[in-house]
């Protein structure tokens, strides 16, 4: 199965430095696990960033030398994957793994590919789960630990580095392969993390990493006192880094996959699979129960030597900085979260709140404005439509005739409330956006012009590209609210006919783009404040909704 697994100790460039105590170890750790979390507000939040990334540092500091590498590039480490994939049973005949410059590693096809071809398949023995976690050194510790059995993804994390130290793991000539270091948040300089602030993605950055470093401690912790962990090859090496490591080694890779059983999912790295980068399109992998392998099939034609690529799911930008630690340049799912809501001091409260649960919809909601032209969707526009509704249009809504079938029509622009109700929710969003647009301390052309700077690092230029696409979506939304607002103002003015309801109109509604889609999250869960369960002080990685799922075949 290839060359021996050859690990080493890395050394910095004066050698490693003097050993630290466990005690004095033991009382930084602690102090980061102590350290205070509220979720009061942003400004708290980055003051307390700030304080528990000098106790990181200070621990880094004194761990220098320490961590557990592999000798050799990862490249070479490549011949050794596909021999191991080729032995398991995998499928290695179609494609290779190759550099593609600014888009880093991937598979390349050595044979042209058609469309929907099935050209790849993972079976499950190679694939790190939670399941084999369990059946592996950590199983014991799993049993008896909350934390281990409540968050799936911490579990791959130290699974990985588990595995990692064992010289004789199965999974080495994959673990070899990964990436030595990686681009997420979780790596970002203090200066670089600056650049976010503002943006929709620098709340989830900071919890991130504070909770990166809580969780951390809290397995220093462990390892090094609970009587199960004493089998753990971490004992003598696990330091911030190593874990930073496999956090953002699962967090670039996870995803659920179903178990042997295909009662539930499990998360699972898909070695070989994870390779691909990221494109528009459609989910193209799927989960083989009855062969009980990962299977893709191919996105679209691929003529000999072009990248293949596969479709991580309907992302922002902000969800891939944050989880993948890339900016992707023409993402068409690209969006800005809105937070909307119907006082509940207004007058009219009650019966707006009536007229959007007949709807689906939550009297608060977060929303999105997208990319797209238009930039709402039928839920949003369904939403502000109500929001702006008149007593009499309320009423209309609620007991006059067709109420029930007119309530279908919210979401529908052929069908407006009225030309006055149109030109209150189109200058109320124009307005909403150019707030939002206020809110950031550069102007998209100062942006613009900070990304011509050749010396700008990596990280920065993430999250300056970040930072300006969501100010082009709020630019366009304003753009289009103005654009909207005149053209039903002009209406008004001319005593254009309003487009009028009959029964006989259900039928429109039926169409895919009149549904009113589900609703991406309520604003409560949002706001929650997170002093509960140590679950939610360690947790680093939820999964998005538009995270790719696999189905079953």
């Amino acid at each position: 199965m290839g060359k021996k697994s050859r690990v080493k100790t890395q050394k910095s460039g004066t050698g490693a430095t003097a050993a630290v105590s466990p005690k004095e170890m033991m009382n930084l750790i602690s102090e980061l696990l102590q350290s205070e979390y509220k979720r009061c507000s942003l400004s708290w939040e980055r003051e307390e960033y700030v304080q528990i990334r000098a106790l990181v540092e200070k621990i880094r500091k004194k761990q220098k030398g320490m961590s557990v590498s592999f000798e050799g590039t990862r490249e070479e480490f490549f011949s050794e994957l596909m021999a191991w994939a080729a032995e398991c049973g995998a499928s290695c005949d179609s494609f290779e793994i190759s550099n593609f410059a600014d888009e880093g590693h991937g598979l390349k096809a050595t044979r042209d590919i058609k469309a929907e071809e099935l050209f790849l398949w993972i079976p499950r023995k190679m694939l790190m789960t939670v399941e084999s976690a369990k059946n592996s050194v950590l199983g014991q510790l799993y049993s008896q630990d909350r934390i281990l059995q409540a968050m799936g993804n911490v579990t791959l994390a130290l699974h990985l580095l588990c595995e990692r130290a064992n010289p004789s793991s199965p999974w080495l000539p994959y673990i070899k392969t990964l990436p030595a270091d990686y681009d997420t948040p979780l790596y970002f300089e203090e200066y670089e993390v600056r650049h976010l602030l503002a943006t929709q993605a620098i709340q989830d950055v900071l919890s991130q990493y504070k909770n990166t470093a809580r969780q951390y401690a809290y397995f220093y912790k462990v390892i090094h006192t609970h009587p199960n962990a004493s089998k753990l090859p971490l004992k003598d090496a696990f330091t911030f880094d190593d874990y930073r490591w496999a956090v953002s080694s699962v967090m670039t890779r996870q995803n659920q996959i179903p178990t042997t059983d295909g009662s539930r999912v499990t998360l699972a790295l898909i070695p070989l699979w994870d390779m691909c980068n990221h494109t528009n399109g459609l989910i193209t992998t799927g989960y083989n129960l009855e062969d009980d392998r990962c299977e893709c099939v191919a996105l679209k034609d691929y003529k000999e030597a072009e990248q293949i690529y596969i479709f991580y799911g309907t992302r922002s930008n902000a969800e891939f900085v944050i989880h993948n630690g890339f900016f992707f340049e023409d993402n068409a799912h690209d969006r800005v979260k809105i937070k909307l809501g119907v006082s509940k001091s207004e007058r009219l409260y009650a019966m707006k709140a009536e007229v959007l649960a007949r709807a689906g919809i939550p009297a608060s909601s977060i929303f999105a404005l997208y990319c797209s032209e238009p930039p709402i969707s039928a839920q949003l526009l369904a939403f502000l439509r109500v929001f702006c509704m008149t007593e009499e249009e309320l009423r209309d809504y609620l007991v006059g005739d067709h109420a029930i079938n007119k309530i279908f029509t919210l979401g529908n622009t052929e069908f407006p409330v009225s030309w006055e109700n149109e030109i209150k929710l189109w200058t109320f969003l124009e307005t909403r956006a150019a707030l939002l647009l206020k809110t950031y301390k550069t102007s998209s052309e100062e942006d613009r012009s900070m990304l011509e700077k050749p010396d700008l690092s990596l990280h920065s230029r993430i999250a300056i590209k970040l930072r300006l696409a969501e100010k082009e979506i709020l630019e366009r939304a304003v753009s289009c609210g103005r654009a909207k607002r005149l053209h039903f103002q002009k209406q008004l003015d001319e005593g254009a006919l309003l487009p009028l309801y009959e029964e006989s109109d259900i039928a429109l509604l039926e169409n895919a783009d009149a549904k009113l889609p589900i609703i991406l999250r309520k604003l409560e869960e949002e706001d929650e404040v997170l002093h509960g369960s140590l679950e939610n002080h360690l947790q680093w990685g939820t999964k998005s909704e538009s995270e790719c799922f696999f189905c079953i075949l």
